[in-house]
């Protein structure tokens, strides 16, 4: 028979393709917030209260000033730090979480709990 139809051809032998996205899913778009370099760092030091910008600098070590001003300026755009002049002669200022930056918080801790479970 020509005609007939084996079950390998038949709608149940076909594989479920995976659903396309056109826009990165949640875990992406918290990892384009978070996963920058040193920015849990930098939550992370700012945690329990606001630190001036050298206090911050010193916390980090190993970043230099200019990325941590960068990395400041882009958790200032979208949220997760807020600046505050302290002075403009001599200029100082301080970084603080904002609730947005302290709700991220517990993703840090759950990751610091997780590397230390497994040893990375």
């Amino acid at each position: 028979m020509a005609d007939s139809v084996s079950v390998e051809d038949g709608p149940a032998a076909a594989a479920p393709q995976p659903k396309q996205c056109d826009e990165p899913c949640p875990i992406e778009r918290g990892m384009r917030l978070l996963g920058g370099k040193w920015k849990a760092s930098i939550l992370w030091h700012l945690k329990a209260g606001p630190l001036r910008f050298n206090a911050l600098s010193r916390e980090l070590g190993g970043a230099s000033k200019k990325m941590i001003a960068e990395r400041l300026k882009e958790m200032e755009e979208i949220g997760l730090v807020r600046r505050e002049i302290i002075s403009t002669k001599p200029v100082a200022v301080s970084y603080e979480l904002t609730p947005f930056g302290h709700s991220a918080l517990g993703i840090l801790v759950s990751l610091r709990d997780w590397c230390e479970e497994h040893g990375v």
